[in-house]
């Protein structure tokens, strides 16, 4: 069996629960964060930012350090990534129901993998493979305005169509645009908004969250989020999450699968991340044969990483309740690094991903705990 999964109790609040919150406080609504009623809300997505993140550099980040209680922490869902993260803020749902189980996973039908971020094509329809409704929608529904705000390169991918559909999408370069945009958009009246911020999570990866180049862009990001409070209407309500938070893992800290054969020995595809790898192993093995491989890889990692198989994962609850198209995409043995290590396979094509620092993926609490931290008309909450 693998070491205990830290899966939290049922009661703990979840990144689901955010937007679904943020728009039943529209209507008046019961919601699980017990938001008062509010005209407008806003919910701001820091792309990598976790609760530790935020403890490490409070004296940067006055406004949120300022605002986060221990009843402002909650959690994301497994694995701990932007694309399955965000789909769950949008749907209200887990990975386990809307599909999006990872940031590289199976296309089955095709034996490929694919990046559910930035890999669409017209072999991926955004509406087939992610199906269910979004809040979005469900507000357009109510005759509730909604818009996503975000930088213009994605305002067409598939990945917004598959997670953002129902709501205007309006494209703004930096951050500093982003948040005049949604003063603009509060200025005309109620509206449910989203505006994602993704460049900590790029400076993460490109030069560790550790940075001074992360320090200055978060105080950036500390000082918007403030002016917006002052600048919205009293009766705005505004949340600040994350989708997960990040660890830096220098290259001294790089594990290679393909050192050791009897590691990958059986395996067609190696999906995932670094932090959480998802190992498809070939149609033809036996049962026997596949626990044989899921013991190996406890033996050679279970001291710095969690090893489990798919069922197991499933069982424990990792991925919320699991539709039949999701468990398609959910490896066979998933490994998720319990320690400050990464796992990279020399044999792939692209190396690139060798070169980041800041990492995510896994279920430390590093990673999966982030902020929930409300202003406005929620202060009051």
């Amino acid at each position: 069996m693998p070491a205990m999964l830290p899966v939290p109790a049922d009661g703990g609040s979840r990144l689901t629960a955010v937007l679904a919150g943020a728009l039943a406080s529209l209507g008046g609504e019961p919601n699980a964060l017990a938001l008062p009623a509010a005209a407008s809300a806003v919910v701001v997505l820091v792309d990598g930012l976790g609760a530790a993140n935020i403890r490490a550099r409070a004296g940067h980040a006055r406004f949120l350090s300022g605002r986060m209680s221990k009843r402002d922490v909650i959690r994301t869902v497994f694995p701990s990534t932007t694309a399955a993260a965000i789909a769950s803020l949008t749907t209200g749902l887990m990975p386990g129901e809307h599909g999006l189980v990872g940031y590289r996973v199976l296309d089955r039908a095709h034996d490929r993998l694919v990046n559910q971020l930035n890999g669409w094509d017209d072999r991926m329809v955004p509406e087939a493979w992610q199906p269910r409704p979004t809040l979005f929608e469900t507000a357009r529904e109510r005759g509730i305005p909604s818009f996503a705000i975000g930088a213009p390169r994605y305002a067409e991918s598939g990945y917004t169509r598959a997670v953002l559909r129902g709501a205007e999408y309006r494209g703004a370069q930096t951050i500093v645009a982003r948040f005049a945009e949604a003063a603009r958009i509060l200025a005309d009246g109620p509206a449910l908004v989203y505006l994602y911020v993704p460049e900590l999570d790029q400076l993460a990866h490109s030069h560790g969250w550790g940075s001074d180049r992360w320090t200055a862009r978060l105080e950036e990001l500390d000082g918007e989020l403030a002016a917006l409070e002052r600048r919205m209407p009293r009766s705005t309500g505004l949340l600040v999450t994350a989708d997960h938070g990040v660890i830096d893992v220098p290259a001294h800290r790089h594990v290679h699968i393909d050192a050791r054969p009897e590691l990958v020995e059986g395996v067609r595809h190696v999906a995932g991340e670094p932090r959480c790898l998802g190992l498809h192993l070939e149609p033809g093995l036996s049962a026997a044969e596949r626990q044989a491989f899921v013991e190996r890889w406890r033996d050679a990692e279970g001291h710095r990483a969690w090893v489990m198989s798919a069922d197991e994962a499933i069982d424990a609850g990792l991925y919320g309740p699991v539709a039949s198209a999701a468990r398609d995409r959910i490896a066979d043995v998933l490994v998720a690094a319990r320690s400050g290590i990464a796992y990279y396979d020399r044999r792939e094509a692209s190396r690139q991903a060798e070169a980041m620092i800041g990492q995510h993926g896994s279920m430390t609490d590093e990673e999966v705990r982030i902020p929930l931290v409300r202003a406005g008309a929620y202060e009051r909450a």
